[in-house]
C-alpha cells in the first residue's frame, strides 16, 4: 500500500502516508452525455490526441491504475457533461459513490452566466458530495492575447453576479485557466474573499522556456498573495515528453514556497493524465519531488489540505 523508499544511502524515504486524490475523473460516454468524447468529435486539446481516453472510466478503473498508491479519498471533478442538464451529472456521481465508495466528494458543473444559476447552485448545494463548482471561464489563449486586452468571463458583470451566490451556499470555485489570465482571478480573490478559489493545474504551466516560466511565476506569487485561493499540482504533463520528477520539480517546489503546504496539494487529473504517465508515475514522482521537505509538509501535500479544503472525514 505505500510507496517506495528512497534508494540511495543516507536518503530519506519517500512519503508512504495516505493520499487523497483533489482532481480526477470517473465517466461512461456510452451514455452520451460528454460532448467531447462522442466518437466523431475531436477538439482542440493540449495533450493532443485523446481519442484513447474515450472510453468508460469508472470506480474499478480508477482503483486498478491508483493500486499500491494509499489513497484513501479522491475528489471528483466534473467533467463537462451536457451543459443542458449539469444536475444529471451530480446524480450520476452520487450513484457511484453509493455503490462504490468513490468519489467521496465532489466538485460540480455550474455556468455561471446563465439565467438559472441561482436554481443551480441551489439544487448542487443540496448533494452530500459537493463541495464546490468549475465553471472554465475561457478567454485568452496566449499571453499576447491577454496582454492585448482579451478577457475570461471572471471580468463579465452577469458572470460575477452568478460567483456571487456561490459564498450563500458554502461552496468553493474551482478554476482552471492559463497563467496569463490570473490577473482576473486576483480580483475575484478580493471582491469575493470569503469564497475560496482553487486553482487547477498548477495554472497550466506548458511553455516551459525560461521567459514562460518567469511570467507564470510573476502571475502565481500575485495570486498566493491572496489567503483564499489554494492550488492543485495536477495536469503538469506535456506531449512527448515523459512525465518526470526532473521536469516538473521547479515548477512544484516554488509552487509550494509561493503557497505553503497548507494550501497546496497532490492530484492525478486521471484519467486524462493518463495520456502522458501512469498514476504510479505521477504520485512517486511527486513524492521524490518533495523527499527533503519536513514530514509534516509531506502530509499537508499529500492529502492534509485536500482534506481540510474538500471537507473529507479524516484519512
Amino acid at each position: 500500500m505505500s510507496a517506495a523508499s528512497g534508494s540511495g544511502s543516507g536518503t530519506p524515504p519517500l512519503y508512504d502516508g495516505p493520499v487523497v486524490d483533489a482532481h480526477h475523473h470517473v465517466w461512461d460516454p456510452r451514455n452520451n452525455r460528454y460532448p467531447w468524447l462522442r466518437p466523431e468529435v475531436s477538439i482542440p486539446f493540449r495533450y493532443g490526441d485523446y481519442s484513447s481516453i474515450k472510453r468508460p472510466y469508472l470506480p474499478d478503473d480508477y482503483r486498478r491504475d491508483a493500486a499500491e498508491q494509499n489513497i484513501r479519498a479522491t475528489v471528483y471533478m466534473e467533467a463537462e457533461w451536457d451543459p443542458e442538464d449539469p444536475i444529471g451529472e451530480t446524480r450520476f456521481v452520487t450513484a457511484l459513490a453509493e455503490e462504490h465508495g468513490l468519489p467521496d466528494a465532489m466538485v460540480a458543473q455550474a455556468w455561471l452566466h446563465h439565467p438559472d444559476v441561482a436554481a443551480v447552485l441551489a439544487a448542487q448545494a443540496r448533494f452530500p458530495l459537493v463541495r464546490s463548482v468549475r465553471h472554465k471561464p475561457g478567454g485568452a489563449s496566449s499571453p499576447d492575447a491577454a496582454a492585448a486586452g482579451e478577457r475570461t468571463l471572471m471580468s463579465d458583470d452577469r458572470w460575477q453576479q452568478g460567483y456571487a451566490l456561490l459564498e450563500a451556499h458554502g461552496l468553493h470555485f474551482d478554476l482552471q485557466t492559463p497563467w496569463w489570465n490570473l490577473h482576473e482571478a486576483e480580483h475575484l480573490a478580493r471582491d469575493f474573499p470569503r469564497t475560496r478559489i482553487i486553482l487547477n493545474h498548477t495554472g497550466l504551466p506548458a511553455d516551459r522556456s525560461e521567459p514562460a516560466l518567469r511570467a507564470w511565476h510573476r502571475a502565481m506569487s500575485a495570486l498566493a498573495e491572496h489567503a483564499n485561493v489554494a492550488v492543485k499540482m495536477s495536469g503538469l504533463g506535456r506531449p512527448d515528453h515523459p512525465w518526470t520528477p526532473e521536469d516538473n520539480r521547479w515548477i512544484v517546489r516554488e509552487t509550494v514556497a509561493m503557497f505553503g503546504p497548507q494550501r497546496a496539494m497532490f492530484a492525478s487529473n486521471f484519467p486524462v493524465d493518463g495520456l502522458c504517465a501512469t498514476l504510479p508515475t505521477i504520485f512517486n514522482g511527486f513524492r521524490a519531488i518533495v523527499e527533503d521537505l519536513p514530514a509534516e509538509d509531506q502530509h499537508q501535500l499529500f492529502h492534509r489540505t485536500a482534506e481540510a479544503i474538500y471537507r473529507l472525514d479524516p484519512v
